[in-house]
């Protein structure tokens, strides 16, 4: 089986915290999208679907099974009349479809460093672990989840001693590399929340702001320096279909609608045909320092952090649970699991979510004068609307950070340094940012980097228990976890103590996703999702059989 790239669009632990584009908020239907084709070949692909019927049979239930038949199925039959139909995806163009100077973007780019301009700057160490180690609680991972974890446990009982392990550095992935958005949404956008738990969307909106607002009352009290700005968010349509879907979501109470003329006052750009603006549901942030910051709370409320320590296995020794690394071995009586993207030690949670990459440009800082040929005075936070979009924002220094629009599986669902450093994906971002802003023709990138998103097919954090409830863990934040991951913490902490709260008693807690099935369905699967995406983006927003079908079963691929 050659490797496959596919690509997908979107924005991206903890999701890469990112923007919520409108498509989630404003109307049904979710997205996986595709900038290119790599050179699937079907019919290898389809070849194999013997041997991965046995796999799955051994990985799902019989109604997963089913299910993941039944799309591969419909995935295949949208595939023989997709890639290599004579009618093109691009016969309607978007305009992100046109043709920008190829010389100014390289010019751009050239001077740019590979790495992430939030990780740029000093940050504390903490040693690695060895030998033998009590503790009442282990937490397992360094970003945000871990984090908020560890801190609201030392919170609830200042006794109970608490350790942190993380593989690399705190703060080190995508809590490290993501745009910095804060958005209120616990289940990735409203629409999505409605389709999947009708009956709490309500309560899970509601919960959504306090747990946002106490995020903010959280930073302020413990003199958390994260750079926090609530902003608001502002969505924008460059298609005359989004114009639409933006009117719909105001009609429902989820933003001012702007019109023409008001959204190219508020933000100068001739791509943009209407806007959507909601100044409460989101703040921006600087997202390492955020990741850095809670880590010095953690350790002022005595909780021990140890880095370069990878958990690799984890076995239970009656009542208490035994965690190994490399150079040290954890006994405890309690542990959360927060890796998300990466590898759980769980074996039954590795197929719930996929690893997909996306990618982030930032450029110089802007002076007041090249600011003020594109206004944004009121600084929010931007996502355009498309199921291919961008997210962008200002740092408290001016530079725009720009991400989103490809992001892209890799065969075999796994995390890899090699996959990030792409340069196809930051020559077409750049492009796409000139095209937006054309009066930033001076404007350099200093920095390009990526990083992997958790992704579940129901698009946002799922939970669950071990080891006779000693063992917690959260995954599949999708794009959308820097606030998601406060939240996700304090429900860890409840299922471990084994209290019915308002958290732990929703639907969308006490529920799991469908698993992704393994390769070479789910590779299948997500290409002809993303193909059927990138097509409906050419189309009006038209959706085919197959993406009629996911919405149907409440299903897909997303970032």
């Amino acid at each position: 089986m050659p490797a496959l790239t596919l690509e997908l669009a979107g924005t991206r632990n903890d999701a890469l915290g990112h923007a919520l584009s409108p498509r989630h908020v404003g109307r049904s239907g979710h997205g996986v999208e595709v900038a290119q084709l790599d050179g699937l070949d079907i019919g290898r692909q389809l070849a194999g679907d013997r041997l991965a019927h046995r796999r799955l049979s051994g990985a799902a239930g019989a109604g997963d099974q089913q299910q993941h038949l039944f799309i591969f199925a419909a995935a295949a039959t949208d595939l023989r009349h997709g890639p290599h139909a004579t009618r093109s995806v691009r016969d309607v163009q978007t305009v992100f479809d046109a043709q920008v100077d190829r010389d100014l973007v390289e010019h751009a780019l050239a001077a740019s460093t590979f790495g992430s301009m939030w990780l740029d700057i000093p940050r504390p160490a903490y040693p690695q672990a060895t030998g033998s180690i009590i503790c009442d609680l282990l937490v397992v991972g360094g970003g945000y989840t871990g984090l908020w974890t560890a801190l609201h446990a030392a919170q609830r009982d200042p006794d109970r001693r608490i350790v942190l392990i993380e593989a690399n550095r705190i703060g080190w992935a995508a809590s490290g590399r993501n745009g910095g958005f804060v958005d209120a949404s616990l289940t990735h956008g409203v629409e999505n929340g409605k389709a999947r738990w009708p009956n709490e969307i309500d309560v899970l909106e509601a919960m959504g702001r306090e747990n946002l607002d106490g995020m903010q009352a959280d930073i302020g009290s413990l003199g958390l320096d994260a750079e926090w700005q609530r902003t608001g968010m502002l969505s924008v349509a460059t298609e005359p279909h989004q114009v639409d879907w933006l009117a719909d979501a105001a009609a429902h109470g989820e933003g001012q609608l702007l019109d023409l003329r008001e959204i190219r006052d508020e933000v100068h750009s001739p791509t943009y045909l209407a806007g959507l603006y909601n100044p409460d549901t989101c703040a921006i942030v600087h997202p390492a320092k955020l990741a850095f910051e809670l880590a010095r709370a953690c350790q002022e409320a005595g909780v021990h952090i140890y880095e370069h320590t990878n958990a690799q296995h984890l076995a239970s020794a009656g009542v208490a649970l035994r965690i190994h690394s490399d150079e040290a071995t954890f006994t405890c009586r309690n542990a959360v699991l927060a890796t998300n993207v990466f590898p759980s030690l769980l074996r039954r949670n590795r197929l719930y979510t996929v690893p997909v990459y996306d990618y982030v440009l930032a450029t110089e800082p802007l002076t007041d004068a090249q600011l003020g040929r594109i206004g944004w005075r009121r600084r929010q936070g931007i996502a355009d609307s498309a199921n291919q979009f961008h997210y962008y924002r200002l740092t408290m220094d001016n530079r725009i950070v720009w991400g989103g629009y490809d992001a892209v599986y890799h065969f075999g669902r796994k995390v890899n340094d090699r996959y990030e450093d792409r340069a196809a994906a930051y020559r077409r971002l750049a492009a796409h940012f000139f095209i937006t802003f054309p009066a930033l023709e001076d404007v350099r990138f200093t920095h390009r980097w990526a990083g992997a998103i958790d992704t579940n097919t129901r698009f946002c954090a799922h939970w669950g228990v071990a080891r006779d409830g000693r063992v917690a863990y959260v995954n599949g934040f999708t794009g959308l976890g820097v606030a998601a991951a406060r939240f996700a913490a304090d429900v860890c902490l409840d299922l471990l103590e084994n209290e019915s709260t308002a958290r732990t008693e929703l639907e969308m807690v006490r529920s799991r996703p469908l698993p992704f099935p393994p390769e070479p369905l789910a590779s299948i699967g997500i290409q002809a999702t993303r193909w059927s995406l990138d097509r409906a983006d050419h189309s009006a927003g038209r959706r085919n059989i197959l993406l009629r079908m996911l919405d149907a079963l409440g299903l897909g691929f997303d970032s």
